[in-house]
């Protein structure tokens, strides 16, 4: 075998072969993945053809090539793109968080944005009027709190309510499709930042949620619903595995490892008295306030030993803490780390954060969280294990509930 490979390779006109095998083998793979919209293009908008279509969208609804979706549908053939409907962040992202966005004719398409985040967050019956479609097509980042899924819910109710089509175009999970975690949202905490009643990390695809609320009867009108699935997706992927350019979903999520963060410090966040670098070109990535020894409390969360997250003791504007490095792929539990976090900066805020939070803040801070229990739990005393301990039947029931739903 030796001789006969050492015979080849003297051979000189297979040289060149080999030099292009090895430059092949050494290359970038290039990217596999197919989004919803690229198959939908693919298909040639064969289940669209003579329909009046309204999208849902913003910047992130974009084929794998980074093209517009709603460029594309504007110039499909047989195609007719007659409305838009933009989330919270608006039609091109940029507007912050809690703020109200107006509507606007598209410079892109000419056709007008409705905005589902001004004084109402879900279409009405004349936005709808002549439509025979809704589609969405948007980037999530696989977390309860974050409105985007909450937009899709309400538009799917109205689909339902005016007799419309729906259809999902769907998109990775960010987190992946295996990180499922956190605590519930309870029934009367059930609003516009915790629509679904899904642990705080579902694990699961745009399009399998709708999937999920729609046959569980979620919303209080069903529609018709139509997923178009992606291809070369599969769960342990996060995204840098999917070989996709990020496109920022809003100010404070810039980049593609930026849900992991938003999990870990978003929670807390929402509470008065804390930085956790929103704002700034880390955003989500600090966890810091006043009067906390940056040593002992990040000691204190290195000691948890959750895989993949790094803590580095931060100070910085009078607030002192931690700062976080986290692996997109970490095994340990970001929910926990969440708790860790908010447990410590409580414990070391005089009065406690609770007692320094407006009622706009703590109002906020119920619905992200999905309850008032932790406040109670802290002030006893309860450790984070014993809270991250009493989610655990609620999210393996979860895990047990959406397997039908699953598409990868």
């Amino acid at each position: 075998m030796l001789r006969l490979a050492s015979s080849f390779l003297s051979v000189p006109s297979s040289l060149p072969h080999l030099l292009a095998l090895l430059l092949a083998l050494l290359a970038p793979a290039a990217s596999a993945m197919e989004l919803g919209i690229d198959r939908l293009e693919s298909r040639g908008f064969d289940s669209l053809k003579g329909k009046r279509v309204g999208l849902i969208t913003n910047q992130t609804g974009v084929n794998s090539a980074g093209r517009r979706t709603r460029e594309i549908l504007a110039k499909a053939k047989g195609v007719n793109l007659a409305a838009l409907f933009t989330p919270e962040h608006g039609l091109d992202g940029k507007e912050l968080a809690g703020k109200y966005v107006a509507n606007r004719k598209d410079p892109v398409t000419g056709v007008t944005a409705h905005s589902l985040y001004g004084p109402t967050r879900k279409p009405t019956p004349e936005m709808l009027k002549g439509l025979d479609v809704l589609i969405y097509d948007m980037q999530d980042i696989g977390v309860r709190s974050y409105t985007y899924v909450s937009t899709m819910a309400r538009c799917m109710e109205a689909a339902g309510e005016c007799g419309l089509e729906f259809m999902v175009l769907d998109r990775p999970n960010p987190l992946g499709g295996l990180r499922v975690e956190g605590p519930p949202v309870e029934p009367q905490w059930i609003s516009f930042v915790g629509q679904l009643p899904v642990p705080y990390v579902h694990g699961m695809t745009c399009g399998e949620l709708a999937r999920m609320l729609n046959d569980r009867k979620w919303m209080s009108a069903q529609c018709k619903l139509t997923v178009v699935k992606m291809q070369g997706w599969e769960r342990p992927m996060v995204w840098r595995d999917t070989g996709l350019p990020w496109v920022q979903t809003s100010p404070n999520i810039p980049r593609a490892d930026s849900p992991a963060y938003y999990v870990a410090t978003g929670i807390v966040g929402s509470l008065a008295g804390l930085e956790t670098g929103v704002g700034g070109p880390n955003p989500f990535e600090i966890c810091a306030g006043k009067g906390v020894n940056p040593d002992s409390f990040s000691n204190t969360i290195k000691n948890l030993g959750l895989d993949g997250v790094q803590v580095r003791p931060y100070t910085a504007g009078g607030f002192s803490g931690c700062r976080l490095v986290i692996d997109p792929k970490a095994k340990g539990d970001l929910c926990v780390l969440a708790l860790a976090l908010l447990v410590e900066t409580n414990r070391a805020s005089k009065p406690d954060l609770f007692a320094k939070s407006p009622a706009d803040k703590l109002d906020i801070f119920w619905k992200v969280y999905g309850s008032t229990t932790i406040r109670d739990q802290l002030r006893q005393g309860t450790s984070v294990q014993k809270i991250a301990q009493a989610w655990k039947p609620g999210v393996e029931k979860f895990r047990e509930e959406r397997k039908p739903y699953l598409f990868y």
